[in-house]
């Protein structure tokens, strides 16, 4: 068996995964890319294991590993995404970058929870507001 013919075929997978991971917005089209990518991965390992004509059959065992590391990966992948789209109603990548809380600390807050304005007495942070009108 000639090694060109897989590796050309794990290369092609591997790239179309790529681009599918770079260019695509849909999580769970990201999620199939990276699948792509991984069957890419097991494709070489298979097709060098035969073509080293391994005694211990290593990069199969190898290969056996990341088809259960893909397996997890995507139950918890799906998941998580399940779950955002329940709470963000899109699975969008791009809408998807905010992903912090409406009401939580955003990027112009100091670690004490305290707004930069609040520093110089002008306004409040919302627990302060909170505190004050208890």
């Amino acid at each position: 068996m000639h090694l060109a013919y897989p590796a050309v075929l794990a290369v092609l997978l591997f790239c179309t995964g790529l681009y599918g991971v770079l260019a695509r917005r849909n999580a769970i089209l990201v999620l199939m890319s990276v699948e792509l990518m991984l069957n890419a991965v097991n494709l070489n390992l298979v097709a060098f294991d035969v073509w080293l004509r391994d005694t211990l059959h290593a990069g199969q065992a190898l290969t056996l590993f990341t088809i259960t590391i893909a397996a997890a990966e995507i139950g918890i992948g799906l998941a998580i995404v399940l779950l955002v789209y329940r709470n963000r109603g899109s699975s969008d990548i791009d809408r998807l970058r905010d992903t912090a809380e409406p009401g939580g600390p955003g990027p112009d807050t100091d670690p004490d929870g305290t707004t930069a304005a609040a520093a110089d007495g002008t306004q409040q942070a919302p627990e302060q507001k909170a505190e004050a009108a208890a």
